[in-house]
């Protein structure tokens, strides 16, 4: 996966586990990530959410004959976060021929949930 000139790379995402039924990653909470009142910007939350969702999407496929990308996102910020490091953790609730369903929560050190994240993701045939 080239990670150069990415988003992921922009917003200093590192993933940290792969597998089809569970990815995690890794996002500071810095200049890059967060909005102008200081607080970590819900747009960045969102990103790290369909990067680990697309990534498990990915995982789960044929790769030689299937293509799997975003089809809807949704997002709830529960808590605001002003530094420090979030983890994303996505597991699938749905594994269809066609779609796909990831749930994602986001949370702080202390595993508190910052951000809880539903990406449908659509199987395509190349």
């Amino acid at each position: 996966m080239e990670l150069k000139d990415t988003l992921m790379e922009a917003l200093g995402i590192e993933i940290t586990h792969v597998s089809s039924e569970r990815v995690e990653a890794t996002m500071p909470v810095d200049g890059r990530t967060r909005q102008p009142f200081g607080l970590l910007h819900g747009g960045a939350s969102v990103a790290l959410a369909e990067t680990v969702a697309s990534i498990g999407g990915f995982a789960s496929i044929d790769q030689d004959r299937e293509a799997c990308v975003g089809l809807e996102i949704n997002a709830n910020h529960i808590r605001a976060k002003k530094d420090g490091i979030v983890t994303a953790i996505a597991t699938p609730l749905h594994k269809g021929k066609k779609t796909m369903i990831w749930e994602v929560k986001i949370v702080d050190e202390q595993q508190k949930l910052i951000c809880i994240s539903r990406c449908t993701l659509a199987v395509l045939t190349k």
